[in-house]
């Protein structure tokens, strides 16, 4: 007998339906099954079987009516059945090399940010693991790994469309420290006096500011006037008023 499988909220777009009837052979887990059509276990909030409330190693057998549901903690009847896991604070994120752009994003408002245009998924995978981070990648065979535990797939296309989904999805709004990581390096920033030997800077910076931002690693040099306009359109996209620069 099929399984009668129902998604809501944002499982929706994962599978561009909101329920299926899934063939349904020997007896497996709800993870498995769901697995089997593409929900990462991390992706998930909660769960009911047949109306009630199962963990995602609920035995199934056939013939039962499952419905998935994505974070919603507000409306889970009872906080013990909230299967996300609570996600690791500060909030700190691997991403993979198709979401350079949101990287860029993040870093710009202060988040600590792995990434490199060339990982593979079995570093990126271990990264998590490892570092405790948040993997993001639109590669959903690498969030269904066993070992991603906290873990999402940003459904738009547009690196701000997808900056609002992780930030929704995560608290960010609160938690950003704009100008305090480098963007190119993931650096810390580190502020620093024009008299100090900035000499790089064309002459017109020097005169027009007093007090710089270096990275510690990679030596890039940052002032206000760079990102302001940029980081003031994100904030407003994330919920978050103003630069709190440094």
């Amino acid at each position: 007998m099929d399984v009668q499988l129902r998604v809501y909220a944002g499982l929706v777009d994962l599978l561009a339906r909101a329920e299926l009837e899934v063939p349904f052979g020997q007896p497996r887990s709800v993870k498995d099954l769901l697995g089997s059509v593409g929900i990462p276990r991390c992706e998930l909030g909660f769960l009911l079987v047949d109306g009630e409330a199962a963990t995602p190693d609920r035995l199934l057998v056939g013939g039962e009516r499952v419905a998935a549901y994505p974070p919603l903690h507000q409306l889970v009847p009872d906080p013990g059945d909230d299967l996300w896991p609570t996600p690791p604070d500060p909030r700190r994120f691997v991403l993979d090399v198709h979401l350079g752009t949101l990287c860029r994003r993040l870093r710009l408002l202060g988040f600590d940010v792995w990434y490199r245009s060339f990982a593979d998924d079995d570093e990126l995978a271990a990264v998590a693991v490892t570092e405790g981070r948040i993997l993001l990648s639109r590669d959903r065979q690498l969030l269904l790994r066993r070992t991603i535990i906290h873990g999402y797939c940003p459904r738009a296309d547009d690196p701000d469309d997808q900056l609002t989904e992780v930030a929704e999805r995560y608290g960010l709004g609160d938690r950003c420290r704009p100008l305090t990581r480098c963007v190119r390096c993931n650096g810390d920033l580190e502020v620093v006096d024009k008299a100090e030997g900035l000499e790089e800077l064309p002459p017109r910076t020097r005169r027009a500011f007093d007090t710089f931002a270096r990275c510690s690693v990679c030596r890039q040099v940052y002032w206000p006037g760079a990102h302001t306009p940029a980081i003031e359109r994100i904030l407003s996209g994330v919920g978050a008023q103003g630069t709190g620069a440094r």
